[in-house]
């Protein structure tokens, strides 16, 4: 009975991937974008499942870029300094000490974690910071905020030199002014201007939530910019999820084919996304 059931489950896995050829041809060679939040990378069992779907996704020819948050990370670091934090509108004021431990935080800890963890799985991961290679030059968001900045521009040269080796870019949403001073920048709104300046197939959000619902409470599976505009005027689309829809929208006015709000806690969303007929989350295309 045991060895009956252990050859079920194979041959099921063998029907998955058979099923999965045409989407696997599909994506082959596209550029996928893919942020992936603090709270979806918490425990080392998510982040080595992370990790490995990162592998898989550049051996059959995607070109995977990871940008990351980690406001968590950056919160207990500065519970742990004592840093007391100001806030404007809800929003929190990024001073100098503030910036020095965002960087320290999301350069250092979460961004070597990530890419070690796509290393130790047989990748080729490689750390950086929008403030490298010119990646995203930034403008002040709102000067109440401080150091908070908006991608002004986008220069993915170096993004291209690494996919051509094979590698897999891990992006710290961090930019430079032009006067050289470091801006803190979102990382919904890194990813998508990143996605856009490449012209990504996809632009995927990993979040703590399974997609946009509507009034009734339920997944909406497929969504376009004037569905969006209207869940939004009517309240349905409100709080954390109107940055997020307004990072998608952006970014397909702005030459990415779609872009999808999935829940990055699920085991291999990134996977049931791409490779499958009923994909996962809510996808947004014109």
């Amino acid at each position: 009975m045991k060895t009956r059931d252990m050859n079920r489950d194979w041959i099921s896995t063998a029907r998955t991937l058979s099923e999965a050829l045409p989407y696997l041809q599909r994506y082959d060679d596209a550029i996928v974008v893919i942020k992936i939040g603090g709270h979806a990378m918490g425990s080392d069992e998510a982040m080595e499942t992370f990790a490995r779907d990162m592998v898989l996704l550049r051996q059959v020819g995607v070109n995977p870029v990871v940008v990351h948050g980690g406001g968590p990370m950056i919160n207990q670091m500065l519970d742990k300094l004592n840093i007391q934090s100001e806030f404007v509108n809800g929003k929190r004021v990024t001073d100098e000490a503030t910036m020095e431990v965002v960087e320290m935080v999301l350069s250092g800890r979460v961004n070597k974690r990530i890419v070690q963890a796509i290393n130790a799985q047989g990748g080729k991961a490689v750390g950086l910071s929008g403030k490298d290679a010119r990646l995203i030059t930034c403008t002040p968001t709102d000067p109440q905020l401080g150091l908070v900045g908006t991608p002004s521009e986008v220069d993915p040269g170096i993004l291209h030199t690494l996919f051509r080796d094979d590698a897999i870019p891990v992006i710290a949403p961090l930019g430079a002014g032009k006067t050289g001073e470091t801006f803190n920048i979102n990382g919904d709104t890194a990813a998508g201007a990143i996605a856009a300046a490449l012209k990504a197939d996809r632009l995927l959000l990993l979040t703590d939530i399974d997609g946009v619902r509507n009034a009734q409470g339920e997944v909406v599976t497929e969504l376009t910019p004037d569905q969006i505009a209207q869940m939004t005027k009517d309240g349905t689309i409100a709080g954390g999820m109107i940055p997020k829809t307004e990072t998608c929208l952006t970014a397909i006015q702005s030459g990415v084919r779609a872009a999808v709000i999935l829940d990055g806690r699920a085991p291999n969303a990134c996977l049931l996304e791409l490779f499958t007929e009923h994909g996962a989350g809510s996808i947004i295309r014109a």
